[in-house]
């Protein structure tokens, strides 16, 4: 299994445009290592030729020109791009989907029930494409398996994980199972496992088992601390209310770096759907080393990971 990483940024990506903090700073103006991200999304194959996409991010059109070979070239009109898998109905994840509408069949759109729901009403992007390639949803079920048949070598299972639904969301306020999905994606032939969750709010035992029994933990990386966007005056709100659990401990609440450090020997440990603010971006930061120190890598745009 072939996991590319297209966009390894938050909502946003890096620099956001209308954002001066101490990154976005370095990464337009070409000061430092701070690297420049796209918003977050990976593309998984089993074969290196069909590529299931997970999340479309409003950058998908820049992200597919870095990976020309995600371009098979075998018609006048072609892509790799085989279905897309939603894991909620965030913006960020789900707006690319207006740029695949040149698309000569229509689209393949995996998503549990909450997000089909939001993207039929108030982000009606499943209708408004109907208007040009068209879309073939399937609903998925929080705990059960399913395969794509272009890539009948992968598994997917979804894992319903504590997170918000978007604000525009009548679903915003509810804990209901499918608002936000992690995966767990397996190789029927090899028997590797990645797990991939871009926004998880809350560890729970479930979400822990399965981390422990991949190779490969693709995870959260949006916030440092808790209160990282109070403390820098963006915002009034806690990591917690924008459902991502931080790096760093908060009292007696473990952080994200301490469930990876608890992971078994040999699990590769990954941070994606990082924020521009994130300290971590800076490869020469304290903040950065620590996470080296524990083993963890900082995704990066253009990062290829064979499991």
């Amino acid at each position: 299994m072939k996991i590319k990483i297209l966009g390894s940024g938050a909502g946003g990506g890096l620099p956001q445009w209308n954002c001066n903090c101490a990154n976005c700073r370095s990464a337009r103006h070409g000061r430092g290592d701070v690297l420049p991200r796209t918003q977050s999304s990976i593309a998984v194959s089993d074969n290196g030729v069909d590529w299931i996409l997970v999340n479309a991010s409003p950058d998908v059109l820049t992200q597919l020109r870095a990976h020309p070979d995600m371009q098979p070239e075998r018609t006048i009109r072609d892509s790799g791009i085989a279905a897309v898998v939603l894991s909620d109905a965030q913006i960020d994840h789900v707006t690319g989907l207006l740029m695949l509408r040149e698309r000569t069949a229509p689209l393949p759109l995996y998503a549990c029930a909450p997000v089909l729901e939001d993207l039929s009403t108030g982000l009606p992007l499943v209708p408004l494409l109907g208007h040009y390639c068209g879309v073939r949803t399937h609903e998925i079920q929080p705990g059960e398996h399913f395969t794509i048949p272009a890539c009948e070598g992968l598994r997917f299972t979804p894992i319903a994980v504590d997170g918000k639904a978007p604000p525009y969301s009548p679903f915003r306020q509810s804990s209901i199972d499918g608002t936000n999905i992690a995966l767990l994606i397996e190789d029927r032939i090899k028997g590797t496992r990645a797990f991939y969750a871009p926004g998880l709010a809350e560890m729970q035992d479930e979400i822990n088992a399965m981390m422990r029994g991949s190779d490969l933990v693709l995870v959260d990386g949006t916030f440092w601390t808790a209160t990282e966007m109070i403390d820098l005056g963006i915002s009034t709100k806690h990591a917690d209310e924008m459902g991502h659990l931080a790096q760093c401990a908060e009292g007696e609440r473990r952080g994200m770096i301490d469930w990876l450090e608890a992971l078994p020997r040999g699990t590769r440990k990954v941070l994606t759907h990082i924020n521009n603010t994130n300290p971590i971006l800076d490869p020469h930061s304290d903040e950065h080393a620590q996470l080296r120190a524990c083993g963890i890598d900082v995704a990066h745009d253009g990062m290829v990971l064979e499991v």
